[in-house]
């Protein structure tokens, strides 16, 4: 088994991104399926392509992105990748979308095929906090995490794809009073542990478990 795994370079004014920095620093092997890691540009569209030429490169059977979310405390698998660009900042081209589709011809919504409850309960047995998220936000995180779907739609039918988010580095808050921060062994960890669950439920869906949100 083979698993492309992606993070984000820095963006926003930060010298850093934690998304990368822990993907870099993943285990080559996880409970015996290959890691591919993957640093892609905080850049619209442009992020699809190199994820694209990799997934041509690699034939992964799995691919997972990570990215920054930066105030939430716990490392989040993400639901569903919606159909829209809006950016609250520009991406690290300069461009910044204001409410338009990704893709004309690709559905309002994707839902990821990770074993995202899997992964939840595989990260907090590790002893670190984690919980489902149901939006993606409208930035690079989730034009990502759409994007790949919408190829898994279009061109790469056997593979199997999600996102997870994971929260700013102490040093990312140190201006940035009472925002939430994790370690980076410690995301490493949490991340690590996702990914054994992904492994370990290859071929048998999610487990039952409850995870849901009120709002």
């Amino acid at each position: 088994m083979k698993i492309l795994v992606t993070g984000f370079d820095p963006f926003g004014g930060d010298k850093i991104n934690p998304a990368i920095e822990a993907v870099k620093r993943l285990p080559d092997t996880i409970a015996g399926a290959e890691i591919v890691k993957l640093e892609i540009p905080t850049v619209f569209n442009k992020s699809a392509d190199v994820v694209k030429a990799a997934i041509e490169k690699e034939h992964p059977d799995y691919v997972l992105n990570v990215g920054q979310a930066g105030g939430r405390y716990a490392l989040t698998p993400e639901r569903v990748a919606i159909n829209l660009n809006d950016g609250r900042i520009p991406d690290n081209d300069g461009y910044q979308p204001l409410g338009e589709p990704i893709h004309e011809d690709g559905e309002t919504a994707y839902f990821t095929q990770l074993p995202i409850k899997a992964e939840a309960k595989a990260i907090r047995d590790a002893g670190l906090p984690a919980e489902i998220s149901n939006t993606a936000g409208t930035y690079v995180c989730n034009h990502i995490f759409y994007q790949v779907q919408y190829m898994r739609a279009k061109e790469f039918p056997n593979i199997k794809a999600g996102f997870i988010h994971i929260p700013f580095l102490p040093e990312q808050v140190v201006k940035r009073p009472s925002t939430p921060s994790m370690n980076l062994g410690d995301i490493v960890k949490g991340l690590t542990a996702a990914l054994t669950a992904i492994v370990e439920r290859d071929g048998k869906g999610d487990i039952v478990a409850i995870e849901g949100h009120n709002h």
